[in-house]
């Protein structure tokens, strides 16, 4: 049976939290971060709304509790609520040695290593983290999570099982900063450094699908929960 929907992958950003380089570092939502979610989930998340937990095939959350928290608040006001899966997968990326560090203190940790490039301020996108992931590392983590959210998503079109109302199908991630404008750029196949061209802002939510088939990539909307 064809789908009369293809499915979609909704890509949720964690809410506000004090700003550093914090990966593995453990940091809760300020109070304003906890109450931006709220609203956003009473406005996009619940039954016939934006993201629809009836039609969620998984929820894949990373194990930070900035993200885990994100999720609750998501669906507090929903009465329908959705299975959360801790996916490592979808973590942030790894910082290593910047870990917990503003971006000046970490040119000047480089300067002092020797390892800077003349006076340009350290870019994540072309030297990674020392320490920590690099962008092969990062290209080939991300790589995976695309690879598990398609094979889903096909599974599901592909079901003989898979009744006329089309519920599930659709895949939810929970995730931070710099892994969202990671996916962002594999799920079109584009070059990871390309992700410096996307901004997902605290609590925003982005809507990456499919035209035509599912051999065809697209971002149908970003930031929608701040509208």
């Amino acid at each position: 049976m064809i789908p009369k929907r293809l499915p979609k992958l909704f890509l949720v950003r964690h809410g506000e939290t004090e700003w550093r380089q914090t990966g593995t570092s453990d940091i809760p939502l300020t109070a304003n971060g906890e109450a931006i979610i709220q609203r956003l989930g009473q406005k996009a998340a619940g039954p016939g709304k934006l993201i629809d937990p009836t039609l969620l095939s998984a929820a894949f959350i990373s194990p930070r509790i900035r993200a885990r928290k994100t999720f609750e608040l998501l669906f507090s006001s929903s009465d329908v609520k959705p299975v959360e899966q801790i996916e490592q997968g979808v973590r942030e990326w790894t910082y290593g040695d910047y870990e917990g560090l503003l971006l000046h203190e970490i040119t000047a940790l480089r300067k002092a290593r020797g390892v800077a490039k003349g006076d340009a301020d350290w870019d994540i996108w072309v030297e990674g983290c020392e320490g920590g992931e690099s962008v092969e590392d990062m290209t080939a983590r991300v790589d995976v999570v695309v690879q598990k959210v398609k094979q889903l998503h096909a599974a599901w079109v592909n079901d003989p099982a898979r009744k006329e109302d089309d519920k599930g199908g659709d895949i939810l991630i929970v995730s931070h900063g710099h892994f969202s404008r990671c996916l962002l750029s594999r799920w079109l196949d584009l070059p990871l450094e390309k992700g410096q061209l996307f901004a997902l802002d605290p609590g925003g939510v982005c809507v990456m699908q499919y035209y035509h088939n599912l051999q065809h990539t697209s971002i149908g909307s970003m930031n929608l929960g701040l509208l």
